[in-house]
């Protein structure tokens, strides 16, 4: 049989916080130059998401800042706490509230919410990522953060329609997230045709027909 090596270097950001924190930092700034100047016409526009607009996009990634700047700050501090503490529920009607700001307000609070996050970032690294393993009620450690802070900002920089593709996600990014989404292939088959379609794709025992999907991440 023969045995084929790969070549993928991925890190696992999750282990690694202090190469996530960097890459999420420069998300941020990437972020900012992105929406820079967007006006309140372009914040009604809807996004690549369905039901939701440029402005409701911009809120979300402003509340999830936050929501990992709780989880941090508590790490700091020596207390286990959760993104939201009032759980979906507070996240969907913070996000439906703020999306009706104008855009100077949801820019000025998103800048805000990622220079807070930036810094708290900076402690923690140089605290060397205090309990990192507090979970907040969640699936992953609060060592975890800046991972998947990056996913939100890098997914949702797609998402809002602006010219950004995937094409220009950090290949350490990449790397580290594409066993997470192949991980969660199978429950996003909606069909045991589907399945039966993917698996023999898989094999190289045949294409892909044109019409199939997998049900979107997130």
């Amino acid at each position: 049989m023969l045995t084929f090596v790969s070549e993928r270097t991925a890190v696992d950001l999750e282990k690694n916080p202090s190469i996530a924190a960097r890459l999420c930092r420069e998300s941020h700034a990437e972020l900012s130059r992105q929406v820079s100047g967007l006006d309140d016409e372009i914040m009604c526009k809807n996004s690549r998401l369905p039901g939701w607009t440029v402005g409701h996009v911009l809120t979300h990634l402003a509340r999830n800042a936050d929501a990992h700047s709780r989880r941090l700050a508590g790490a700091l501090n020596g207390e286990d706490v959760p993104k939201y503490a009032n759980g979906p529920e507070q996240r969907r009607q913070e996000i439906e509230d703020g999306a009706r700001r104008t855009a100077a307000e949801i820019l000025a609070d998103l800048e805000s919410s990622n220079r807070q996050l930036d810094m708290l970032l900076e402690q923690c690294e140089q605290e060397r990522w205090p309990n990192a393993d507090f979970v907040g009620g969640g699936h992953y450690g609060a060592g975890g953060c800046p991972a998947h802070r990056l996913r939100e900002v890098q997914m949702h920089l797609v998402d809002l329609g602006l010219g950004y593709t995937p094409s220009r996600w950090p290949k350490e990014y990449v790397e580290w997230d594409l066993d997470n989404l192949l991980a969660s292939v199978p429950e996003r088959l909606a069909s045991s045709k589907a399945r039966t379609e993917l698996v023999a794709w898989l094999a190289g025992r045949s294409p892909l027909n044109e019409d199939f999907a997998l049900e979107p991440w997130g």
